[in-house]
């Protein structure tokens, strides 16, 4: 992909509570998405299905969205239990094997620990032993990592892109690098422009939404710099659309009907249309 081939996008299937995949590939292939992300439940999701159902949308599997709890954290101080998240990462890439899906979304900790249950120094030591030992088994499935920063109301370990960069360095891995997320961002970078156009090179997956989380076009993130610099940086993953509803838990209320047609739409016709928008632009200036 070169800086003048328009962006894939995709959106993370996390948000369809409660509806039978088949007509959530439905609606992203309808919508005009290349892909879709799958949740990470391995056991609860067949990828054969999966992988039949996407091909016969004409649309690909971008990413697993893993799901990190209690039970699968990778810098808990039980070694057991770090070996327990350890399968459930390289279960992940057995998964995406069989979709033929490239990405597997990590995290070091559970989503909602929101401090060390250990030194930090021990702690980032367990992040880098259990994140290169289920790498270096992913690389066998060719399958990629991508490391993604969460917001401190979330998680105290990776929150900005910087962190996530000198974690990965320290794996030593070769199959991923760094994920970042705007709505996460927008709460913990002092740019989100200049830490995309500081992970150049090493930036593999990129979640969107706007600072309220739902589809972009409706709360305050401009997108039109976001766009812009990772044109810059010659981006060449998917731009994967992670929406949730405004709640301390997103999924308490069951099912929420405009996260389904409404945001779906709205989310890849607005970012379609500010892409195409900074395109332009640039061609006038000579950008390419």
């Amino acid at each position: 992909m070169s800086t003048d081939t328009p962006f894939r996008y995709a959106y993370n299937s996390l948000v369809y509570v409660g509806e039978d995949l088949a007509e959530s590939v439905e609606r992203v292939a309808r919508f005009g998405y290349d892909a879709i992300e799958i949740v990470g439940e391995p056991e609860r999701i067949d990828p054969r299905q999966v992988a039949r159902r996407t091909a016969d949308a004409g649309i690909a599997v971008s990413s697993i969205c893993s799901i990190y709890t209690a039970e699968r954290d990778l810098v808990h101080p039980a070694a057991a239990q770090r070996a327990r998240a350890i399968e459930y990462v390289k279960d992940l890439a057995d998964f995406a094997a069989v979709m033929g899906c490239p990405t597997v979304v990590v995290h070091p900790t559970a989503c909602m620990k929101t401090a060390p249950l250990a030194d930090p120094a021990d702690e980032w030591t367990w992040a880098v032993e259990s994140i290169r030992t289920a790498g270096e088994y992913a690389a066998q499935q060719g399958v990629s990592f991508s490391l993604e920063c969460w917001n401190r109301y979330e998680s105290y370990f990776l929150n900005r892109l910087e962190q996530a960069r000198a974690l990965w360095a320290a794996t030593g891995l070769a199959n991923g690098g760094v994920q970042g997320d705007t709505f996460h961002m927008n709460i913990e970078e002092s740019s989100i422009v200049e830490a995309f156009r500081a992970s150049a090179g090493v930036l593999q997956h990129v979640h969107l939404a706007d600072s309220d989380r739902t589809a972009p076009g409706g709360a305050l993130i401009d997108f039109e710099p976001i766009v812009d610099v990772l044109i810059d940086i010659d981006y060449r993953g998917y731009l994967s659309f992670e929406l949730l509803p405004a709640a301390a838990d997103p999924f308490a209320s069951g099912r929420q009907e405009e996260f389904f047609d409404r945001y779906t739409e709205r989310a890849i016709r607005t970012l379609r249309a500010v892409e195409q928008q900074v395109r332009a632009r640039r061609a006038l200036d000579g950008k390419g």
